[in-house]
C-alpha cells in the first residue's frame, strides 16, 4: 500500500512545544503522532494510530498465543458495580465521576476488574468452563493531580486488560505463568528492556503481584536490585528487623538539656559536644530516632494523627507510607494538627515523656506509635523527650517504651540488604510497563461470582489480573529511539516499511520514484512517499528524519542514471546504489 504524503494528513513542526518536557513528547508532537487537547489529554493522528495499532497488534497476537479471547467494554460504567467492590470510595479523587441528566452515578473506568467479573458471572456456572482467559484493548480515565511527560503520565489512556478464571489456586499459577509468560514476549517483540519486580497490590487486593519495569533515567519509579537477583519496587521492600537484644548490662535512660536542636545535624552535633557517648565513639544520625507526624485521612472521612519514628539518617518515603496506610490518604501533619496535638512538641518529639510515660501505659502523646522494623527489642536510641529543648539517651525500645505496631515507610538506601540474603541493593528508575497480579477470590467474592466444582459444590472463582500500558509503551520506545533529528523507530512497529522521497525538480525522479514504489508495494512493503512537489529537499529530509521511518529510500538527482540513495535511519549510514540493488536490499530487509 502507498501513502503520499502530497494528500496526508499530516504537519510536522519545527520547534519544539512549550508544554514538553520529555524527549519522547516533543517528537511526537513534531512529528505529527499526537497533538494536545489539554493537559494529560491527547488527539491521535494517523502517523500515531499506525503505531499504536501495530503495538497492539503484537499484544493481540501474544494474547491469543496465551489463550486469550478479547472483549470490549465501554468506557463509561455505573456505580452500582463499583461500591459493591468498594472502589467507589477507595478511588477518592483519583477517578471522574458524573451523572447523568437523571441523577445516577457514573464513572469513566479507571480499570474493569468489576465489569470482567460480572459478564463470566453472567455467562457460565461450572467448572468446565474454566480455565478462562480474556482480555480487552480499551481507552482508561484517571484524574492525575499532575499529568505529565506526554503519553507517559496522562488522563487517559489505553490499557490492555487481561483477567484469568479459576477455581482451584492451582489452575490460577498455571494461567497467571501463561499471562506472565506472554508478556515477557511481547516486550521481547517490541525490544524493550524490563526488568520483573515485585510490587505491592495498592487498591487491586491479592497475593502475588509483579511489576515489568523498564529502565529509563525519565522513570517515576524507584526499583531496588541485588546482584543476587532480587528486584522490587521500594513500596514491596522489606527491611530485615534486627534481632531483640538483651536489656542486661545497658545503662538507664537519661534526659538532657539540647537547647536549639530542632533537627538531627544540630542533635548530632550538641550530643558529641557535651554527652560523649561510653563506647568513645562519635554519636552519628543512625544513632537517633526521628519521629515523624503523619496525618491520615481514612475513606470514610476521619482524620488522624500519628506519629512514625525511624532511625535519624533516613527521611520517611512518601511512597511506602502511602502503600503502609493504603486506603487511607498521606500527607505530613499540618499546623493544625499540632494544634490540637499540644503534646507534640515540634523538634523534641518522642515514644518517651519525662513527664512520667512508661511501658505498658498510654503514650504521652495519645496517639498511635508506630516504629521501623529496625526499632527492635533492646535497640537504644537518642531522641526527644517530648519537652522544649530535651533529648533523651540511652532509650530502650521495649524496656523504656512500647510501639503501638511495625511500619515501613522508611527510604531505601543503597547498600541495604535485600531481604532474601541476596546481597545489597542499588536503586534504579525505571517506568511500569506491565503489572500482573493474582487477585484471588476479591472480586469475585465480592459480587458473587461461583460455579459447581466435581461434587457438585458452589466454589468461588479464583481470579488473576495483567495489565500492559499500550500508549505508555508507545511513549518509551520514543524516549529510547531517536537522535538529535528525529524519531528512529523499530521496524516491528514503525508506522511504514519504506519512506521514499522524490526530490528536485526533474520529472524523472519522480518517474522512477512511481516505478520503485510498484515494485516495494508488488512485494507487499507499507510505503510513505513524499511526493509534494514543490517543497525543498532540504524540507523533505528534514521530514523524513523527523517522522522515524528507519528505512529511508531517495530518489533525486542520480534518479536518470538509475542510483537512488538509501538511508538506514538505525545505523546512520547513507549510501548511494543502483536501484534494482535497492528495491531487492529492501524487500529483502523487511
Amino acid at each position: 500500500m502507498v501513502t503520499r504524503l502530497s494528500n496526508y494528513f499530516l504537519r510536522t513542526l519545527r520547534e519544539d512545544p512549550s508544554d514538553a518536557e520529555v524527549t519522547s513528547h516533543k517528537l511526537l508532537v513534531r512529528a505529527g503522532y499526537i497533538r494536545r487537547n489539554a493537559p494529560g489529554i491527547f488527539a491521535w493522528l494517523p502517523l500515531g494510530l499506525r503505531v499504536k495499532a501495530k503495538i497492539e497488534g503484537v499484544i493481540r497476537e501474544e494474547m491469543a498465543a496465551a489463550g486469550a479471547h478479547e472483549v470490549h467494554f465501554p468506557a463509561l460504567l455505573p456505580r452500582e458495580p463499583y461500591e459493591a467492590s468498594g472502589r467507589w470510595e477507595k478511588y477518592g479523587d483519583g477517578i471522574f465521576r458524573m451523572k447523568d441528566r437523571k441523577g445516577a452515578d457514573y464513572l469513566l473506568a479507571p480499570t474493569h476488574e468489576e465489569m470482567f467479573t460480572l459478564l463470566v458471572k453472567d455467562l457460565y456456572s461450572s467448572y468446565k468452563d474454566l480455565p478462562l482467559a480474556i482480555y480487552q484493548i480499551q481507552d482508561k480515565y484517571r484524574d492525575e493531580a499532575r499529568p505529565r511527560a506526554g503519553l507517559l503520565r496522562g488522563r487517559e489512556f489505553t490499557m490492555k486488560d487481561a483477567y484469568t478464571f479459576d477455581y482451584t489456586d492451582a489452575g490460577l499459577d498455571v494461567s497467571y505463568e501463561k499471562q506472565r509468560a506472554a508478556y515477557e514476549r511481547i516486550f521481547q517483540r517490541l525490544g524493550l528492556s524490563y526488568v520483573i519486580v515485585q510490587a505491592d497490590n495498592g487498591l487491586m487486593g491479592g497475593a502475588r503481584s509483579e511489576e515489568f519495569l523498564h529502565p529509563t533515567p525519565v522513570g517515576e519509579d524507584t526499583f531496588v536490585q541485588s546482584a543476587g537477583g532480587y528486584a522490587a519496587n521500594v513500596e514491596a521492600f522489606t527491611t530485615q528487623p534486627r534481632a531483640p537484644r538483651s536489656y542486661d548490662g545497658l545503662t538507664p535512660q537519661e534526659v538532657v538539656d539540647t537547647p536549639n536542636t530542632p533537627t538531627i545535624e544540630t542533635l548530632v552535633a550538641i550530643a558529641n559536644a557535651n554527652h560523649p557517648r561510653p563506647d568513645g565513639r562519635s554519636w552519628t544520625a543512625a544513632d537517633t530516632l526521628k519521629n515523624v507526624v503523619l496525618a491520615l485521612t481514612h475513606p470514610e472521612g476521619g482524620r488522624e494523627v500519628v506519629v512514625v519514628g525511624v532511625p535519624g539518617d533516613r527521611e520517611v518515603d512518601m511512597k511506602r507510607a502511602e502503600v503502609a496506610f493504603a486506603p487511607a490518604e498521606v500527607e505530613p501533619a499540618t499546623e493544625a494538627d499540632f494544634a490540637k496535638n499540644p503534646g507534640l512538641v515540634k523538634g523534641y518529639i518522642g515514644p518517651w515523656s519525662a513527664a512520667g510515660a512508661v511501658l505498658g501505659e498510654e503514650s504521652s502523646t495519645g496517639i498511635r506509635y508506630l516504629v521501623d522494623p529496625r526499632v527492635s527489642d533492646g535497640s537504644g536510641w537518642l531522641t526527644g523527650a517530648n519537652i522544649e529543648g530535651k533529648h533523651v539517651l540511652g532509650l530502650v525500645a521495649g524496656r523504656d517504651f512500647a510501639v503501638d505496631g511495625i511500619v515501613e515507610v522508611a527510604e531505601v538506601q543503597p547498600g541495604d540488604p535485600a531481604p532474601d540474603g541476596s546481597g545489597p541493593v542499588t536503586l534504579e528508575r525505571g517506568m511500569e510497563i506491565g503489572h500482573v497480579f493474582q487477585l484471588g477470590k476479591f472480586f469475585a467474592e465480592t459480587l458473587g461470582l461461583k460455579v459447581l466444582d466435581e461434587n457438585g459444590k458452589l466454589v468461588t472463582v479464583t481470579m488473576g489480573s495483567y495489565g500492559i500500558g499500550v500508549t505508555r509503551i508507545l511513549a518509551i520506545i520514543a524516549e529510547e529511539n531517536n537522535d538529535e533529528k528525529g524519531l528512529i523507530w523499530p521496524e516491528t512497529i514503525a508506522p511504514f516499511d519504506v519512506h521514499v522521497v522524490a526530490t528536485g525538480k526533474d520529472e524523472i525522479a519522480y518517474t522512477v520514484a512511481e516505478d520503485v514504489i510498484a515494485q516495494l508495494e508488488a512485494a507487499g512493503l507499507d510505503i510513505l512517499f513524499d511526493d509534494r512537489p514543490k517543497v525543498s529537499p532540504g524540507v523533505k529530509f528534514g521530514d523524513a528524519e523527523l517522522i522515524g521511518v528507519p528505512r529511508v529510500l531517495v530518489v533525486g538527482r542520480g534518479a536518470a542514471e538509475g542510483q537512488v540513495e538509501l538511508w538506514n535511519r538505525r545505523t546512520g549510514e547513507r549510501e548511494t546504489v543502483a536501484l534494482a540493488d535497492a528495491v531487492d536490499r529492501l524487500v529483502a530487509e523487511r
